[in-house]
């Protein structure tokens, strides 16, 4: 009976540490478009045009929103560690400019260099007014309905 008992222990505390050790594993991820790095390269400046370009690399990730003849590929491989921010570790972006016929003017490309880290100042927003705690703002009305200049009041 108590060899029975030991087992299942074992048993139990092995199965939390495998739940334990998987939690810890780094996830990796891809977002955005599939390059082919072969396809890619074969985009040419005034031998393309928006049909070819579409035809080799597929519809755009997006196209910007000010000028429809300027098409955006991105690719983007991030890493996570267990409940970490994701972080990047390569991305492509892929730019492609046409002129008004439709033919390719420029290719341009970006990697990871471009990614910002944003780092906010702080965990409040500032505001102007009186900085007020926490009883302040709950208890600070009490006596001044109906007050005389606070307006309000009976006479209303």
């Amino acid at each position: 009976m108590a060899f029975i008992y030991g087992k299942t222990i074992g048993y139990i505390l092995l199965t939390a540490s495998v739940i334990a050790v998987s939690g810890c594993s780094r996830l990796r991820t891809h977002q955005g478009y599939i390059l082919d790095p072969v396809l890619a390269e074969t985009v040419a400046v005034g031998v393309d045009n928006k049909e070819s370009v579409q035809g080799t690399l597929g519809r755009p990730t997006f196209t910007s929103q000010f000028d429809q003849n300027q098409w955006y590929y991105i690719s983007r491989d991030t890493e996570q560690l267990a409940f970490s921010r994701p972080k990047a570790r390569s991305q492509l972006l892929m730019t492609i400019s046409f002129d008004q016929v439709g033919n390719v003017t420029n290719v341009a490309r970006s990697g990871v260099e471009t990614v910002v880290k944003i780092r906010p100042d702080g965990d409040k927003t500032p505001t102007l007014g009186r900085d007020r705690s926490f009883f302040e703002d709950i208890f600070g009305n009490i006596g001044t309905v109906g007050a005389p200049g606070v307006g309000g009041g009976a006479g209303r």
